[in-house]
């Protein structure tokens, strides 16, 4: 977390814009904004329509033009165009979230953050999947653990979750870490001891720059390991698991982290979604005049690419 300027004010439906009007847009940022007593949809930008009753900007220059008294935006649209649009964000003195990842490179996310810094306004890397209903409770039992290993097992079918989705596949589209990182930001947030990649194994479809799958060794304190199995070649239903082998037991996290199991038994987790818990935070940060700018997530993806032994697969096609 990387202190900025205290803003001092406890936000009540503050204007917001929703920039990037998507399927995660639709289907999680608006619900949440909508659900928030913190913030009020007043905005969106999109090229392809905005939604309904809430006006639509073409791009954000128009936006900063038109409604200058909106100074809160959420960027919701895929990582590569995303560095421009949050530069021009945070030079106009918004305070700014990125859905995830928050760049398409690591030293993207560090000239932002910095920019943040300088015009002294929130910046906030959003990690979803850290406010699932598990996440907080996991951390908090294993905290004063010994782990002596975890396993991740994250598949699904590419074909049900990111239907058309070209971009996924194209130079830092990320190919099946879009979704692996998810449970890379979980590790990072409930593993008590930092971990650093040993070995990865990537496979890629030979008609694909992305991987479509990924064997992942991450190696700890004391010889503890971390095997991490991305993979978007799995029929449906879709498996997000994470199994964790301490010296009092094994945890598991299942579902994405909605359930949690503590030596097989059911355990307490909390009540509230994950975008719910995403825009509670990014309302604290403003309130406290911080930043959250976590990039280790990516930079776990960052060192899988550099370390690669690379493996061909059959090509990818989408499905008519």
């Amino acid at each position: 977390m990387t202190a900025t300027s205290s803003s001092g004010r406890q936000l009540t439906d503050a204007k917001i814009a929703l920039l990037g009007i998507g399927k995660i847009a639709r289907d999680q940022h608006m619900p949440a904004i909508s659900g928030s007593t913190a913030f009020d949809l007043a905005a969106t930008v999109s090229r392809s329509g905005g939604v309904d009753d809430v006006e639509n900007h073409s791009d954000i220059a128009d936006l900063i033009d038109a409604r200058p008294d909106i100074d809160i935006y959420s960027l919701t649209m895929p990582a590569m165009p995303r560095f421009d649009i949050a530069v021009k964000s945070l030079m106009a003195g918004k305070h700014t979230m990125l859905e995830k990842p928050p760049g398409a490179t690591v030293t993207e996310v560090q000239k932002l953050e910095k920019l943040a810094r300088a015009k002294g306004v929130t910046l906030y890397a959003s990690w979803h999947l850290r406010h699932a209903p598990g996440v907080a409770a996991a951390r908090a039992w294993l905290r004063d653990r010994t782990v002596k290993g975890m396993r991740i097992n994250w598949r699904e079918d590419v074909h049900n979750w990111h239907p058309g989705q070209d971009w996924i596949w194209e130079p830092g589209g990320q190919g099946v870490f879009d979704t692996g990182i998810n449970a890379l930001s979980l590790m990072t947030e409930i593993l008590p001891n930092p971990v650093h990649l040993r070995e990865s194994v990537l496979k890629y479809p030979g008609n694909r720059d992305m991987p479509i799958a990924a064997d992942l060794t991450f190696v700890g304190a004391g010889g503890m390991q971390v095997q991490a199995q991305f993979d978007w070649r799995h029929e449906d239903p879709p498996t997000w698991d994470i199994e964790v082998d301490t010296t009092e037991g094994t945890l598991k996290l299942l579902d994405a982290a909605t359930t949690m199991l503590v030596n097989g038994q059911p355990h307490d987790v909390a009540e509230h979604g994950e975008y719910e818990g995403v825009y509670h935070r990014f309302a604290e940060l403003i309130e406290t005049g911080q930043s959250d700018v976590d990039v280790e997530p990516l930079q776990h993806v960052a060192d899988a690419m550099m370390l690669a032994r690379r493996e061909i697969v059959a090509d990818f096609h989408q499905k008519d």
